[in-house]
């Protein structure tokens, strides 16, 4: 099994004409995602044309050649058409609240959103907007979601790892790759990058109780990073909820004192937010940290493996 997103999904992409929605889109299809329909109000009624060279667990599904996909002018036109229910947005960030909000106003069940820049205000109004009308929101700033040989939607590489025992949820993009190679002798059930934005949809504790209920995920991987509290606040529910082993990673323990980091939401206040608290917040609880990505693989391993 696997969480959220599974191979029966289909996918709408909001920019899919763009370059950056182009290229993904590509990739997305090439591992055998089912994109079935792009939004873009400017070419609505066309169809863009696909060059699809097939990767990753799924590439004996995959056809190669060129695959036509048709143009809507709104998400809920392209979910009327083609029954989608799952959208992917790689719009310009001033342009993504209008975006984001269509999809959810338009009912559909899982929104990711991979443009980074995003203001604040704007994730606030259309996390609240999803979270009123019960969508799930992955993102804004992240690589999206993978179950492998299943589905693929956002920027992750499909051939990287195969399918699973382990659940990975990760607020940094690179290191959801780097764990998902370091991985890929066992494999994974979902694979969630959520972002580092201050402002997110779907944080640690969905994607843990998520994985929790989920009877082919047998040990979690959370990747977190200095700044705020969302990691110690996971630790607060690992300890009242999950049942599994949990292996963490907490990005940062090398950061300079002082130093502004790459993500907004990487801000650390005080001893409040460092990666020692976090570590220390997560082993109280029983998951074992690891102070590296590799250290951090090979704990999962052993756990998994003995």
């Amino acid at each position: 099994m696997a969480i959220f997103l599974d191979e029966n999904d289909l996918i709408i992409v909001q920019g899919m004409t763009g370059s950056e929605g182009t290229k993904h889109t590509t990739r997305m299809l090439s591992s055998g995602t089912k994109v079935v329909g792009g939004v873009n109000p400017r070419k609505a009624g066309q169809t863009q044309t696909f060059d699809i060279t097939p990767y990753g667990p799924m590439a004996d599904k995959v056809e190669a050649g060129q695959v036509e996909v048709p143009v809507f002018g709104t998400v809920a036109e392209a979910k009327e058409a083609t029954g989608a229910d799952v959208s992917v947005v790689f719009v310009p960030p001033r342009f993504a609240k209008g975006a984001v909000l269509e999809a959810v106003d338009a009912g559909m069940r899982l929104v990711v959103v991979i443009t980074e820049g995003i203001p604040v205000q704007d994730s606030v109004e259309f996390r609240q907007a999803a979270e009123a009308k019960g969508v799930q929101l992955i993102g804004p700033n992240c690589p999206g979601i993978i179950s492998p040989a299943k589905s693929n939607v956002g920027i992750t590489p499909a051939d990287i790892t195969g399918p699973g025992r382990i659940g990975l949820v990760s607020k940094s993009g690179t290191l959801t790759y780097q764990m998902m190679y370091e991985l890929s002798d066992i494999g994974f059930t979902t694979c969630i990058g959520i972002g580092g934005d201050p402002v997110i949809g779907t944080t640690h504790i969905d994607a843990l109780k998520a994985f929790e209920e989920d009877p082919d995920t047998e040990l979690i991987v959370m990747i977190g990073e200095i700044g705020g509290d969302a990691e110690e606040r996971a630790a607060e529910y690992i300890k009242a909820n999950v049942t599994k082993p949990v292996v963490g990673y907490v990005a940062g323990f090398t950061a300079p004192e002082g130093k502004t980091m790459g993500h907004a939401g990487a801000i650390v206040t005080g001893s409040s937010g460092t990666a020692d608290a976090k570590k220390e917040a997560l082993e109280a609880v029983g998951v074992r940290v690891g102070k590296t990505p590799t250290e951090t693989a090979n704990l999962a391993r052993e756990i998994l493996l003995g």
